[in-house]
């Protein structure tokens, strides 16, 4: 299915926009640039695909770099028209990246013959794998691991996106769903802090010997 491929490089080109400011954060040069935006675009995929023990996604197929490249030159163009962009900005793009990898490597799973939890579990993998590097490579505590709901955003719309296969959506109804139900719990997480809370408030200093 064509819409499939485009919905993949859509992903692509989101994650290499949130690569590319978060090396504008950072302030890199146009190679860590082209790293970080990289890395983002296509780490949970190539991750995803070597477990599965499939060919990766771009090794035979340029248009992948092509959606990285492209996407990363208009975002330091727009960047450089300004001297600030909202805070938030990363977050929307990201959140944008999450809902297209989420869904197109849980499909990939499901029709590789995998279970629906193995499924949901690739596809959370797509989604947040390459944000970790990006994140590590920032000297950051990645998002995953921090802050509001970030994985759980992830199994919720792969989740939904299952749940409307087997209710007799089509494929391309069931996408939107499962996109729509990660994106705005995502943005509900950012915007009213949402988080699944482990550990209360405590001192850094545990007072261990």
């Amino acid at each position: 299915m064509d819409y499939l491929h485009w919905f993949d490089l859509m992903g692509i080109a989101v994650f290499a926009i949130s690569g590319t400011l978060a090396a504008w954060r950072k302030q890199m040069d146009g190679f860590g640039v082209l790293v970080l935006a990289s890395v983002t675009a296509i780490g949970g995929g190539t991750l995803r695909d070597v477990i599965l023990d499939v060919p990766v996604v771009w090794i035979n197929d340029n248009s992948y770099f092509i959606a990285i490249f492209s996407a990363a030159l208009l975002t330091i163009l727009l960047l450089r028209k300004r001297l600030t962009i909202p805070n938030n900005t990363l977050q929307f793009f990201d959140a944008i990246g999450l809902a297209f990898f989420v869904i197109m490597g849980t499909q990939k799973a499901l029709d590789l013959g995998t279970s629906n939890l193995v499924a949901v579990m690739m596809g959370t993998m797509s989604a947040v794998a390459g944000g970790m590097i990006r994140d590590v490579l920032c000297r950051d505590i990645p998002m995953v691991f921090r802050g509001e709901l970030y994985a759980v955003t992830c199994i919720v719309g792969g989740v939904v996106y299952i749940l409307a296969l087997h209710a007799g959506a089509s494929t391309l109804l069931a996408m939107v769903l499962g996109m729509t139900s990660l994106f705005s719990l995502r943005l509900a997480a950012i915007k009213w802090q949402l988080t699944i809370p482990v550990f209360g408030k405590h001192q850094a200093d545990l007072g261990e010997p």
